[in-house]
């Protein structure tokens, strides 16, 4: 019978450090290819596509993802004023009058995501919205690595994304942040990725007459477009940024927000678990002048 050796101390030592290095340099390629952290839903499972919501990816860069305090900000300065919040298919059912009577005046209702995905509680959640007096508008999950952005504001557009000056609908949310799926920039170069923002913004002015609002981070933005000043004489700014200070960092180019999402932990009578908690920068008054296009 052969007599097997175990391999020497030297030996192991050796396949122990390559492994580290192998480790060390995959490390370093998702670094370079600026591969995203995975996502997770509210409840705390893995997305997958068509499941993305507000600030999806910037929970796993943030913080605030489940059990992850550093979402729950809380002070004065953020909790006052006009007060609003973002939703989709994973609060499950709300109970839009419950908000209403909590203080929430706004709401962005996630309708699509790339070109053929259309939230399964956006319908119900506009409508009876709408029917509780809160001013409420859509949201588009951007897909910039599987199609055009004038296809995806067509898609938009057709598919709840629409406007209307009734005194509670504001104009489309193209929210644009971190890949929850992938590279953090979804492949594209920062002027391609300018391409893309320009063309889904012109689309979707030409088929609703409406700026459309760009949520995002100050780090994704800067990162992913080069810090690119192009939209901000053209595009109202949903920041988000989870944070302890009074006021949030913002992307190049904006000289303010116009709401800033600043919590993803939030508690709101009438949703059950943890909402994303926004505020408007302004008065109730300069809200509606948003939802119907007025100075």
């Amino acid at each position: 019978m052969p007599t097997y050796r175990s391999r020497s101390p030297k030996s192991r030592w050796r396949g122990a450090t390559l492994t580290a290095v192998v480790a060390a340099v995959f490390a370093l390629l998702m670094t370079m290819t600026g591969a995203a952290t995975a996502a997770s839903s509210p409840s705390g499972a893995r997305i997958q596509p068509g499941e993305a919501y507000m600030g999806a990816g910037t929970r796993a860069h943030q913080g605030g993802a489940p059990g992850d305090t550093a979402g729950v900000i809380t002070p004065l300065s953020q909790t006052d004023g006009v007060q609003g919040i973002d939703v989709s298919h994973w609060q499950g059912s709300i109970n839009w009058t419950a908000v209403r009577n909590f203080g929430i005046q706004f709401a962005w209702i996630k309708a699509t995501e790339g070109t053929s995905y259309k939230d399964s509680a956006f319908n119900a959640n506009y409508l009876n919205a709408y029917n509780a007096g809160v001013i409420r508008g859509a949201y588009h999950f951007a897909r910039p690595d599987i199609s055009s952005g004038a296809t995806q504001a067509n898609y938009f557009a057709s598919n709840g994304g629409a406007w209307s000056r009734d005194n509670l609908t504001l104009p489309g949310v193209l929210d644009i942040e971190y890949n929850p799926y992938g590279a953090t920039c979804y492949g594209l170069s920062t002027s391609a990725m300018r391409t893309w923002i320009t063309d889904f913004y012109n689309t979707y002015k030409a088929r609703t007459t409406r700026d459309a609002v760009i949520y995002s981070t100050a780090n994704w933005w800067n990162t992913c477009t080069g810090s690119w000043t192009g939209m901000a004489t053209k595009s109202p700014l949903f920041v988000a940024h989870y944070t302890t200070a009074t006021s949030p960092t913002i992307p190049a180019g904006w000289p303010t927000w116009t709401v800033w999402q600043y919590t993803s932990t939030g508690s709101v009578s009438g949703v059950a678990g943890n909402v994303d908690r926004d505020k408007f920068n302004g008065t109730r008054d300069r809200l509606l002048a948003l939802a119907n296009n007025t100075p």
